[in-house]
């Protein structure tokens, strides 16, 4: 060993020690952190399934693989990062000797095959990246950009280190082949050897390059350790046990999608006839009352930004990110842990846990973080502004989008729950939905005893529950397809079209009662469980003595749909439910239902959120149309699992729109821009945000919006009355 490999070694021994020492130190307080959360012990079953997708979705890079390029730029760069590891742990071999190497793996020529084009493909997917963040930068007035609020001085720091650390890993087999220590040859290392032919033949090139490898790699770990919120580079290690405690690890895509997480506390579903306020938590009012793995969320969020990219609500000029919304929350978090540590924190009642004593000593910007609500004004100092909560449609394009499997929907809802049941702070407009549901059962606050109106002027009999014997399917008519105009048409259509294909059903009739999913997404979940409980019963004593594969329920509303397919359970319901659009789908590939003829003008297809993201429905609508249609469906450039919100969800439905451009407007616009004169849509919702925005654009003469089934209706029996066009006025 020379002088200079003893210099090398000692500055390279040096560094790491204070990097290490750092890095636990870091780790540690942010285990301390995370673990200030609320219990959360369903995220611990099923522990196969969660290894075998989170191994799918980091190695297969299933959900940035969306992106392509992107996508394939950031898998080579993620390999390169696990695999060249090991050539950061080569480096300290290699400043000690010029011809050091790691122990028997270091002279395989597989081994130096293999990470030479892991080295090389790295190269060109972090300059792709590097390409793509410039291009997008947030300082760009000709774009909207996904980083906008991002640090981005964090993502440049680490895209130049990644280029860095692949740049002088190919320096020190540049030297070592320049001083002929270089042991793999030239077709298994071409660019090794294409440096090394421009490298004197120094021979501390070596030591001195690969100290300087290991300073870059260490310092970045110092710098990441002195910023523990750095999502940007932690993402790297804590993208892992955040896919592995991801909600539903059995389901396909969007884990946070589908069901709302039943209001919990202390890990517990929460029971309404015996919880209290003052023992038991409702909802978040304080960062910490998040579970333990919404606040690994939040330290797990890379600053992306797809979230951001795919928001209706950012993308029409309200003031909801996704992102910065976790963002704030994980500062806040983190800016409060040393005052929760310390023993500080209030109890349910408001009262402060911490003693005078303990206050007297802890860190004051601590304290005055501490001092923040959860939900307020610029003014008030809120971590989150009421507008920004409120704006949400609960969509899920966030939560479908995330890389890292970030929940954002399930924690603005239960933000949400806690505004709504204990504050009963939310916009006002939405008050009188909610008591129309507690009063009437329907958030229109129509009689009861109208709910079977639709069904005059038919020319066969609905069968009601209770009236008949046996039924294969319930059909489940919602309060949108009993009381709105508009919806009713659809509910009449979807009538005509099961009695012409032979398939038994039966309503409830006045029987029914709202599914509760505005209720549910605006936060009351005290009047959900009201509503739901009394439709379990209903369901239950209609479907008495059925196993549960026939305890069949056809519904309209991709809302109702998703509620009682998947939060129903969470009461006793367990049913098998069914969207209409997949029944007409299998009525009429079972050649139940003839479509005869095409309607002109063309169609594109509006994918309901509920119905696509959240339920991975999209086939069915567009086999239906295509039959129907003839093959003449135009897509949306955003459609599938990138459709983008009408605007009505997360009860939106029944809330003014008071801020930058109207979300079902953005959409509108997109669907006529197609060219088709019919926009076919799958909810009673959409339908009756897409026609406000036809009508708004003055193109209600030129462009029609009508579901689904009633363009099937209209192929099948052209002369249906219910075929008209679906331009009535909104009821609600």
């Amino acid at each position: 060993m020379g002088s200079v490999q003893i210099v090398t070694t000692i500055l390279a021994a040096a560094i790491t020690a204070v990097a290490v020492w750092l890095a636990v130190r870091a780790v540690m307080k942010m285990t301390a952190v995370i673990r200030l959360g609320q219990p959360a012990p369903e995220r611990f079953a099923d522990k196969g399934a969660r290894t075998t997708k989170m191994l799918v979705e980091t190695a297969g890079h299933t959900r940035m693989l969306k992106w392509s390029v992107v996508g394939a730029a950031h898998w080579f760069v993620m390999v390169g990062f696990i695999v060249l590891s090991l050539l950061v742990l080569e480096a300290y071999f290699e400043v000690v000797s010029t011809g050091g190497g790691l122990p028997i793996v270091g002279h395989w020529t597989v081994f130096g095959l293999v990470t030479e084009w892991i080295g090389i493909l790295g190269l060109v997917g972090i300059l792709v990246l590097m390409a793509i963040r410039l291009r997008n930068r947030p300082n760009r007035p000709e774009n909207r950009s996904r980083f906008t609020g991002s640090t981005m001085w964090q993502g440049y720091f680490v895209e130049w280190v990644v280029l860095l650390v692949l740049i002088f890993g190919f320096v020190i087999r540049g030297f070592k082949v320049a001083t002929d220590n270089f042991e793999y040859p030239v077709w298994a290392t071409p660019l090794s050897h294409a440096v090394g032919s421009v490298l004197p033949d120094w021979a501390a090139g070596v030591s001195v390059a690969a100290l300087i490898k290991i300073v870059i790699s260490m310092t970045w770990l110092i710098v990441i350790s002195l910023n523990v919120t750095m999502g940007v580079a932690w993402h790297r290690f804590l993208a892992f046990p955040n896919i592995f405690f991801k909600r539903d690890p059995q389901k396909a895509a969007g884990s946070g999608l589908g069901p709302l997480r039943p209001m919990t506390s202390e890990g517990k579903p929460l029971d309404f006839e015996e919880a209290d306020p003052e023992k038991d938590q409702f909802g978040v009012a304080q960062v910490e009352q998040f579970t333990w793995k919404g606040l690994l969320d939040f330290s797990t969020c890379t600053e992306c930004g797809r979230c951001q990219s795919q928001c209706p609500a950012w993308n029409t000029g309200k003031p909801l990110s996704p992102k910065l919304l976790v963002l704030s929350l994980r500062d806040h978090a983190y800016a409060k842990a040393p005052y929760l540590l310390a023993g500080g924190g209030k109890d349910l009642t408001g009262e402060e846990k911490a003693t005078e004593a303990q206050l007297a000593h802890m860190d004051v910007l601590a304290l005055a973080e501490a001092d923040r609500p959860l939900i307020g004004t610029a003014e008030e100092g809120g971590v989150i502004d009421p507008d920004v909560l409120w704006s949400c449609t609960t969509c899920g394009a966030c939560v479908e989008q995330c890389p890292v499997d970030i929940e954002h929907v399930d924690h603005i809802v239960d933000m949400r729950r806690y505004q709504v049941l204990i504050e009963s702070s939310f916009p006002s407009e939405a008050g009188v939905m909610l008591r129309n549901l507690e009063n009437k059962g329907n958030p229109w606050g129509a009689p009861q005893n109208t709910r079977e109106d639709w069904t005059k002027g038919l020319d066969f009999e609905v069968p009601r529950v209770g009236e008949v014997e046996d039924f294969e399917y319930l059909f489940w008519v919602g309060c949108a397809g009993a009381f709105e105009d508009r919806a009713k048409k659809t509910t009449r259509a979807v009538a005509t079209l099961l009695n012409e294909a032979g398939v038994s059903f039966a309503i409830l009739g006045e029987g029914e009662t709202c599914s509760g999913d505005p209720a549910r997404r605006i936060g009351n979940e005290f009047v959900f469980q009201m509503l739901a409980q009394q439709n379990v019963e209903t369901l239950n004593e209609a479907f008495d003595g059925r196993e549960k594969s026939k305890r069949k329920i056809v519904a309209t509303c991709p809302h109702c749909f998703n509620t009682l397919g998947n939060e129903y359970g969470q009461l006793g319901g367990e049913f098998e439910v069914v969207h209409h659009t997949q029944l007409l789908a299998h009525l009429v590939s079972a050649g139940k239902l003839t479509p005869v003829q095409p309607v002109d003008g063309g169609v594109t297809y509006h994918d309901p959120c509920y119905l696509g993201r959240h339920n991975r429905i999209f086939a069915a609508p567009r086999e239906v149309l295509g039959d129907s249609m003839q093959g003449e469906l135009t897509e949306m450039p955003r459609n599938s699992e990138r459709s983008f919100c009408c605007g009505a969800g997360g009860a939106r439905m029944w809330m003014e729109e008071k801020i930058g451009k109207r979300i079902n407007v953005d959409r509108v616009e997109e669907a006529m821009s197609t060219g088709a004169k019919t926009i076919a849509v799958g909810c009673p919702f959409c339908s009756t945000m897409l026609n406000d925005g036809v009508n708004g654009k003055g193109a209600g003469e030129d462009v029609e919006v009508v579901d689904v089934a009633s363009v099937l209706l209209r192929s099948v029996k052209p002369d249906a009355p219910a075929g008209e066009k679906e331009t009535a006025p909104a009821a609600g």
